[in-house]
């Protein structure tokens, strides 16, 4: 296992107010400086995933998400800008996240996870963090990350809807144990506010530094389902099903 990294001094004073949360401090800080997160994609959700790692001090992002910005991206991408309409969407999201941090390093890919790139992508991180609207996607991330035994934190939402959880291999159910097949009739455009996305954008986020830096209880073999209409938040336990094709018995030949 690698030394972590010390901090500078411009490293502590940036997060002098983080280093105070109790079982988190230096430690934690050093852990977050070491790892690499892959986000898929940088969208509402995925955007303010990489908004607040970058934020909290995270060593190093992956930010996967292909085309360019478009004017109706705006009311809720918020890495993006009124002049960034018509250019690729992570030239900007690296831009603004250097503005924000330039302590960590952003590497970036204009491509959506494929068939093509999830293996080489998920080999080069510490997390997952899936943020992509596409259930395909998410199910292949979510196989690809427990192949590799990579953490994966999966988010998303839907009109003022929003579900979370965490996938812990070895140890926790994952997302096809829960939808074992993409939902029919999944929508690609849906409604959106950004509260809403960056909400879970958040939560996301602090999954992954949980994780990261080893304190508190993420949401592992849990599902947080949260609904703004009426501001209802439910925690529901997961099972992991035996025929799971990515985690159950049949996939690890038991």
């Amino acid at each position: 296992m690698k030394p972590l990294p010390e901090l500078t001094a411009d490293e502590q004073g940036r997060y002098e107010w983080q280093l105070r949360v109790r079982d988190f401090g230096l430690e934690g800080q050093r852990r977050l400086k070491a790892a690499t997160v892959l986000v898929s994609r940088i969208g509402g959700v995925g955007g303010s995933v990489a908004l607040q790692l970058a934020a909290a001090g995270i060593g190093r992002l992956i930010l996967a998400h292909a085309g360019n910005a478009r004017l109706n991206d705006l009311n809720r991408q918020l890495l993006m800008t009124t002049e960034s309409v018509g250019l690729p969407r992570v030239e900007t999201a690296a831009r603004r996240l250097r503005e924000l941090n330039p302590h960590v390093g952003i590497e970036t890919v204009g491509e959506n996870i494929s068939e093509s790139n999830a293996a080489d992508l998920v080999s080069r991180c510490d997390v997952v963090v899936s943020a992509a609207p596409q259930f395909a996607e998410r199910l292949l991330m979510n196989r690809e990350a427990v192949r590799r035994r990579k953490p994966l934190v999966d988010c998303s939402m839907y009109d003022l809807e929003a579900r979370l959880m965490t996938v812990l291999p070895g140890r926790t159910p994952c997302l096809e144990c829960l939808y074992p097949e993409p939902p029919p009739n999944w929508q690609r455009q849906f409604p959106v506010f950004s509260a809403v996305s960056c909400m879970v954008g958040s939560l996301a986020a602090m999954e992954a530094i949980k994780v990261v830096a080893g304190f508190g209880a993420p949401l592992a073999g849990r599902l947080l389902v949260s609904d703004l209409r009426d501001m209802s938040f439910r925690t529901l336990p997961i099972a992991r099903r035996e025929d799971c094709a990515a985690c159950g018995s049949v996939a690890h030949g038991g």
